[in-house]
């Protein structure tokens, strides 16, 4: 059975940290999965003060990332990352789910 816990890395916890320094009022990014997008579901990424009571919370080195149940279900076995390369700056989901992806990479499809 594949893993269907969601990963986060090293880069991301960091990222959603420093982000965050700056957002008192906020305390955790939020990631969601919604219908749309060029490939069929797009993610979104929110700045939110705390947990939903249906949320599922990754907590790494001081950084809290959540996901509610239904987005889960799309995201399963996914890794969160940030990368920081010439092309700019994001956070990139690597979601084996997804059979298809945009150029963006924000939208993809099962």
């Amino acid at each position: 059975m594949a893993d269907k816990s969601v990963k986060v890395t090293d880069a991301c916890a960091a990222r959603v940290s420093k982000i965050l320094e700056d957002e008192p009022e906020n305390r955790a990014l939020r990631i969601s999965v919604e219908g749309g997008g060029c490939s069929g579901f797009s993610y979104k990424f929110d700045l939110v003060p705390g947990p939903a009571e249906d949320d599922i919370v990754i907590e790494k080195n001081g950084a809290t990332i959540l996901i509610d149940q239904l987005s889960m279900v799309y995201m399963a076995g996914s890794e969160i990352d940030f990368v920081d390369d010439l092309i700019g700056q994001s956070f990139q989901i690597r979601n084996p789910n997804a059979v298809a992806s945009c150029g963006c990479g924000t939208s993809f499809s099962i």
